[in-house]
């Protein structure tokens, strides 16, 4: 097999993990909707309890078990605090508007690791990007719909889990830099999450159904199936040649929620996901035809 067939190949495998996780992700969403009344504290920590036995299990599968490189404390740290309260902000969301709008604007990530890695990494992004970026937020107004009431109150919440999770996303980035293994990074933030919303659960815990558990878990499995596809997708081929196919995942939380919750998104909302993805789109096709760094 020739270079270039190689290389095709690696491509596709790529695409065909990040849709696997895209779907994955969106299970998890599907489920921790499906899981009702239970809140949204109590259903972070389950999420996050499954992750981190996964994390645990891999871990003690390797030679240097749970060792963590010194210098990679801080970054760990504030890749904790950002994810942990970007994800516990997406549940909330999950649980108060369309699963596809909750699920869009935590896919504005991206947009915000453009501006975080300006002070983090020290990265200048190109005059693209920050045209990208701030078409990408007007496309979210459309999805917010600022209002003088308390009913976009759940939407900026939502938009915050965006930036916790782009936050987190470039202290990943810069944990990369320094060596750090994946695993660990997933088990210290699993571990960081359950800590933070175990006192929650233990003080107002809800007593959940089987089913409502059972939702949870396989939220966990979902969440799970996510984070392997898209870790092994960037192996199989760059960010800048796949990435745009993870947005797949809004089309298929819009399906759940049409097919389970009859949610059929609004205009406005419809109009916001086309600028966004559409932006993506854009920005993707102008990276593929920059030469690779």
């Amino acid at each position: 097999m020739g270079k270039e067939a190689r290389k095709g190949n690696q491509h596709i495998k790529g695409i065909l993990c990040i849709l696997a996780a895209a779907f994955g992700f969106s299970l998890m969403t599907f489920f921790v909707r499906l899981a009702g009344d239970v809140p949204t504290m109590q259903k972070a920590f389950f999420r996050n309890a499954f992750a981190a036995v996964v994390a645990v299990v891999m871990l003690l599968g390797t030679e240097e078990k749970f060792k963590v490189k010194k210098e990679s404390w801080k970054d760990i740290f504030w890749r904790c605090a950002f994810g942990t309260s970007g994800l516990i902000a997406n549940f909330y969301a999950i649980d108060r508007l369309d699963i596809a709008d909750a699920n869009m604007l935590n896919k504005l990530s991206p947009f915000f690791a453009i501006l975080l890695s300006i002070p983090i990494l020290k990265e200048v992004p190109s005059k693209t990007d920050v045209l990208a970026t701030v078409v990408a937020f007007i496309g979210a107004l459309f999805i917010i719909r600022p209002s003088a009431d308390l009913t976009m109150v759940p939407a900026l919440i939502g938009l915050y889990g965006g930036f916790g999770a782009g936050t987190a996303y470039v202290f990943v980035r810069r944990l990369g830099r320094k060596g750090e293994r994946t695993p660990v990074i997933v088990f210290c933030f699993s571990a960081f999450s359950c800590i933070v919303t175990a006192p929650y659960l233990i003080l107002h815990f809800h007593p959940m159904r089987t089913e409502q558990l059972l939702c949870l878990v396989m939220a966990g499995v979902a969440a799970s199936v996510g984070q392997f596809g898209i870790t092994s997708a960037y192996k199989f081929a760059p960010a800048r040649e796949i990435s745009v196919f993870d947005y797949t995942q809004v089309i298929f939380a819009a399906l759940w929620g049409f097919l389970f919750f009859d949610e059929i998104p609004v205009p406005l909302s419809i109009a916001g996901y086309v600028i966004i993805i559409g932006t993506a789109l854009v920005r993707w096709r102008m990276n593929l035809r920059e030469p690779a760094a």
